[in-house]
């Protein structure tokens, strides 16, 4: 099955006797999902375990679709302020990208022949404004080939916990939907509730559904004919793990978990 190939994706490693995930789609790049018993650190801290001579760079996320480069970023940021972003593209050597993450999903991507890499936080708004095709565009016009992509969703609030109103599902649904015109709430979500592994579930309430918002932006994937055998979901629930992942949803504290990446060698 599809999600028994994906789990066999996801390692647990430890660094300093504390866990955090890896996923063999990226095994040529250093990078890491890391859990909560990593809280406090920064990422200018973690950068250091995926390569000693690591710069990091992170943004300040805004749940929009603004993708930003190493450069672009030092353009805009302040001694107190980092520019307002979701998604970071790098494509030279020792450039650590981060993202924070505590029910949203982290996503990041590798290109196996340019080295691009990126660092996306898609939580259901971003999502809605399809941040991932977005980031992936960026790559493009950085000479990267969609087949050349492998790309890890890490974890994240599954869609069986993940309760939203109706009207939520729709407007993240929709982004399913940019060549037709949907004149319904109900011809959003009826489809997406039909198809094979629904991102949208019942709830008992009315009103509300359940969604599952990386089910999302694999179907946003599939739609841009990336190969399904390039993408990999993490096997694990942000809500469903305390011992490993803040959950804003479950506890309603600001804390998060850091996912980042980096290319070793700059191969252009």
């Amino acid at each position: 099955m599809e999600s028994d190939r994906s789990s066999k994706m996801w390692q647990w490693q430890s660094y300093e006797g504390l866990p955090y995930l890896t996923c063999s789609l990226l095994e040529a790049w250093p990078h890491g999902f890391f859990t909560q018993p990593f809280y406090p650190r920064t990422p200018e801290d973690l950068s250091q375990i995926l390569h000693p001579e690591a710069t990091a760079y992170r943004v300040k996320q805004v749940h929009g679709n603004r993708v930003l480069s190493p450069g672009e970023i030092l353009q805009e940021s302040s001694e107190d302020n980092f520019p307002p972003a979701d998604g970071i593209i790098a494509n030279q050597a020792k450039q650590a990208i981060w993202v924070a993450s505590a029910d949203c999903t982290p996503v990041l991507i590798g290109d196996i022949i340019t080295g691009n890499i990126a660092a996306i936080h898609a939580g259901w708004r971003g999502t809605a404004k399809r941040i991932v095709p977005e980031a992936i565009a960026r790559l493009q016009n950085w000479g990267s080939e969609l087949e050349n992509l492998r790309i890890a969703l890490g974890p994240a609030i599954s869609g069986e916990v993940y309760q939203v109103s109706s009207e939520v599902a729709g407007e993240v649904g929709a982004s399913l939907f940019l060549n037709e015109k949907m004149d319904s709430l109900e011809g959003i979500l009826k489809p997406l509730q039909n198809i094979s592994n629904p991102p949208i579930l019942p709830d008992p309430k009315i009103g509300k559904v359940r969604l599952d918002v990386r089910r999302i932006n694999q179907l946003q994937l599939h739609q841009l004919a990336i190969p399904p055998q390039n993408i990999s979901i993490a096997p694990y629930c942000t809500y469903q793990s305390p011992s490993h992942f803040f959950s804003y949803r479950r506890n309603r504290e600001k804390k998060v978990q850091w996912s980042g990446i980096l290319n070793e060698n700059n191969p252009n």
